[in-house]
């Protein structure tokens, strides 16, 4: 299945200088309220590769919500104005399944308390009877998955004794979100819309069933993928908002069962939502901006964690929030640039500065930590699977390396030309992915320090990479990218492709 949304950045107002129902030549674009379900055919809807063909069944399409009637839209006259306008993201997607079909491992530590990394010896090529869809390649909770396969997953904040969660009768007892969001009184929220049959479509769905998170400028989709055509393209439940646009969410792969799934949502104004699907309650962080009112532009779990998780803000801020502490405001603590010598670029050098350390000794409210990467905005970052470094791109045109357990930055590298946009890591955790306003995708060597290629084939920006799990091994990998130009691109290498040639003497 294909999932077609809105354009990535969606504009409400085109320019028609031959237009006579509007004023200045400004007409609006209507926008749709229900999604779309199609099933189209031909061959220009089939992907030829090495392993077979790869055939387009359902075409769903994601409805634009229409904006907010308390929400301002200023109309330039001027077609080629470049005035800053609202944060929006335009869509992001996550597919979950509740009992995922995990991929074969292919990164273990060489035991239990090494600090390096080795391939294990395990084959990735797939079985020849084995049947498997195109959506089988989700990346859901692999990261976590790989570095629990590893041994002793590394745990973020383990040497402070205050993030440690207070032992009861009962074990430890965590917190809920309490306020239900069908009923909630909110001004923040607009309205909820669960279908009329949510609860016997709960209850019903196949654990191995594959469920889509969406969230569309003010809008945020609970949709089942894997019910029948009729009910395919019908939300779960959907939830507007007034002013916040929801620009990112992420799923918390290691809580997830068959009755619990976390999500966290992250707003323009914001503000933070975690949302517990089955019970549809929920509990706002960082409410009305009071640690950082930067807008959220992308948010993760911290893999293993089930409280702890990252929101990068557009001013080049990365926070670790802990969804059930609670906020305060909040203030620097800062006594100095963390220091690390970088490697493998000849660029200025940027330290990371650390505003609060994980190991402060103040941790009795939000954030639990926080870090200054950029002036510019984090665009994506993405944890790699021994859950040891950190790979953040930012709009300024860099790819940090960051030794999140020890608060330090390792190595930085510029992009081509432009921003990176996003970031990825193999399997292995050998090469990191880069796309960016470049129109390339950038392999980076992280044993080697360095660039080993760019991939050029996108006619426009490159928004998504991503490595296919199922078809790496120790020397092959399969990785896929997407870009505004509308071009799914599949591409494979080799490690031996990547060894740089030998220098050949010019002889007159």
């Amino acid at each position: 299945m294909f999932i077609v949304p809105p354009p990535t950045r969606p504009v409400q107002i085109v320019y028609n200088p031959n237009a006579t129902n509007a004023p200045n030549g400004m007409t609006t674009v209507a926008l749709d309220t229900s999604n779309t379900l199609g099933h189209p055919s031909g061959s220009e809807y089939q992907l030829a590769v090495g392993e077979g063909t790869y055939t387009l069944q359902d075409d769903l399409h994601l409805a634009t919500p229409p904006p907010h009637p308390s929400e301002h839209t200023s109309t330039n006259p001027n077609p080629l104005a470049t005035a800053p306008l609202p944060p929006a993201s335009g869509v992001k997607i996550s597919l979950s399944r509740i009992n995922p079909k995990r991929p074969p491992h292919l990164y273990k530590l060489a035991n239990v308390g090494s600090t390096r990394s080795n391939l294990a010896t395990y084959s990735i090529k797939e079985s020849e009877k084995e049947s498997r869809s195109s959506h089988d390649t989700s990346s859901d909770g692999i990261t976590a998955h790989l570095a629990n396969a590893a041994g002793k997953t590394p745990v973020f904040g383990e040497e402070n004794a205050l993030l440690t969660p207070a032992l009861g009768k009962d074990g430890v007892k965590r917190k809920k979100p309490k306020t239900n969001i069908v009923k909630s009184n909110s001004s923040f929220i607009s309205r909820v819309m669960p279908h009329e049959a949510m609860t016997k479509r709960i209850q019903e769905h196949n654990p191995e069933g594959l469920l889509a998170f969406a969230n569309i400028n003010r809008a945020f989709q609970w949709l089942d993928l894997s019910a029948n055509n009729d009910s395919k393209a019908q939300h779960i439940i959907k939830i507007l908002f007034t002013k916040a646009h929801m620009l990112c969410h992420d799923i918390n792969t290691f809580t997830k069962g068959p009755n619990h799934l976390d999500i966290i949502m992250g707003a323009s104004t914001a503000d933070i939502m975690w949302f517990e699907a089955f019970s549809q309650k929920y509990a706002r962080i960082n409410k009305n901006a009071v640690i950082n009112p930067s807008p959220i532009y992308q948010i993760r779990w911290l893999p293993g964690s089930e409280n702890l998780f990252v929101a990068a803000h557009m001013d080049g801020t990365l926070i670790v929030y802990d969804k059930e502490r609670d906020d305060a405001a909040f203030i620097s603590e800062e006594t100095g640039p963390s220091i690390s010598i970088p490697r493998g670029t000849d660029t200025e050098y940027r330290p990371l500065h650390v505003k609060k350390s994980v190991n402060s000794r103040n941790q009795k409210s939000n954030p639990v930590a926080s870090w200054k990467i950029s002036n510019h905005r984090i665009n994506d970052f993405a944890f790699s699977p021994d859950v040891r470094h950190l790979a953040v791109v930012t709009e300024d045109g860099y790819l940090h390396i960051i030794d999140y357990l020890n608060e330090q930055l390792t190595d930085i590298y510029p992009s081509y030309y432009g921003g990176f946009l996003c970031v990825c890591w193999s399997p292995d955790g050998k090469y990191i992915l880069t796309g960016g306003q470049d129109d390339l995708v950038s392999i980076w060597s992280l044993a080697e320090r360095r660039l080993v290629a760019r991939c050029p084939g996108h006619h426009s920006w490159v928004s998504c990479v991503a490595f296919d799990p199922w078809r790496c091994d120790d020397r092959n990998y399969r990785f896929g990218s997407v870009g505004e130009d509308r071009r799914l691109l599949l591409w494979d290498f080799n490690v031996a492709m990547l060894h740089r040639p030998k220098a050949v003497g010019y002889h007159g």
